[in-house]
């Protein structure tokens, strides 16, 4: 029986002559090799970490640096940046923000987000900002399809319920920090009971102002109550600068009156002690006592009475004991005429 030869593969007549199947098959293999080679690493950057995923599935975490993966897109890496702190605008836009997620895409939008009514229905206009961080990111990656929105609607349903349980007084005024605390706290809550791999850092209130057409009302009711505060504030202290000088007033004159009575009383109490002991005398030596005073008083007296002479009765003369010239007591006028 004859035997048939198999029919050779058709080249193109300018295929290059010497070179083989082999030697392409070859060269196609080196080629992949060399793609494999450069497929098999991938470099993390210093503020990330790298997901792996095997076959779609998840496989590890790599730390930053230099890393090893099995070619072919048979692990894929997704970069997470775990060591930056992310945040979300609402209401308003940052020029220049490089997460398409990080503010609402158009005007429209943001005027929607920003637009509320409060709890005594009225309408107030708020922008915040939530900053926050990646804290797990398989979680992050493999609990919701779109992280990033879905915290956009929790936060943007969080601040309408805030706003909702408030005046708009408290609103646009005394209440803003409480409702950053307790925006906070719930943002906080959702997020860990959903597992969605954030960890919310803060929520901060910007503009909060009433809607433009009554703008100008607000302004004047704001002006109204600034006034009556300061007239309040000038009230206290005029307050403070007079009543406690009254009282210091009034606490002076109690003490010199209170320094005038001991001093009434002790001097009356000393006079008392001194008659008591001239009573005492007195009583010892009557005669001598009374003399005594007596003279003492007389040295009181007479010095103060001018031109007067004092003679003993049993004196034979007055004319030989009459000086012819007398001392003027000082503050006296010396008598015209002598006699």
């Amino acid at each position: 029986m004859a035997t048939r030869t198999p029919p050779s593969l058709p080249f193109p007549e300018n295929f290059p002559k010497g070179i083989s199947v082999g030697g392409i098959m070859f060269a196609i293999l080196v080629l992949i090799g060399i793609v494999g080679l450069f497929s098999s690493f991938y470099q993390v950057p210093a503020n990330s970490l790298g997901v792996v995923q095997r076959f779609g599935a998840f496989h590890g975490i790599t730390e930053p640096g230099l890393q090893f993966k099995l070619p072919f897109s048979i692990d894929t890496v997704s970069l997470v940046e775990v060591r930056r702190q992310h945040k979300l605008e609402f209401g308003f836009s940052t020029p220049g923000a490089t997460n398409v997620f990080q503010a609402a895409y158009d005007r429209g939008e943001q005027e929607i987000e920003r637009n509320m009514v409060t709890g005594d229905q009225n309408a107030a206009v708020v922008e915040w900002v939530v900053q926050y961080q990646i804290s797990d990111p398989k979680s992050y990656l493999f609990n919701f399809r779109e992280p990033e929105k879905t915290l956009r609607d929790l936060s943007e349903a969080v601040m309408r319920e805030v706003v909702g349980d408030r005046t708009v007084d408290e609103v646009l005024t005394i209440g803003r920090q409480e409702m950053e605390v307790t925006a906070l706290d719930r943002l906080k809550g959702l997020v860990s009971k959903l597992e969605m791999g954030i960890q919310i850092d803060q929520i901060q209130l910007r503009n909060v102002n009433p809607p433009t057409p009554v703008q100008a009302s607000f302004d004047e009711v704001n002006r109204a109550q600034q006034e009556k505060e300061q007239m309040i504030n000038q009230a206290n202290g005029e307050y403070n600068k007079v009543v406690p000088r009254a009282k210091g007033e009034a606490e002076q004159k109690l003490s010199e009156a209170e320094g005038y009575a001991t001093k009434r009383t002790n001097e009356a109490e000393g006079d008392a002690a001194r008659f008591t002991a001239m009573l005492n005398e007195f009583q010892k030596a009557p005669e001598v006592t009374r003399k005594r005073i007596f003279l003492e008083t007389l040295g009181e007296v007479l010095p103060n009475i001018p031109n007067k002479v004092i003679l003993d009765h049993k004196a034979p003369q007055f004319l030989p004991m009459m000086p012819l010239r007398q001392n003027t007591p000082a503050g006296t006028t010396a008598p015209s005429g002598g006699r």
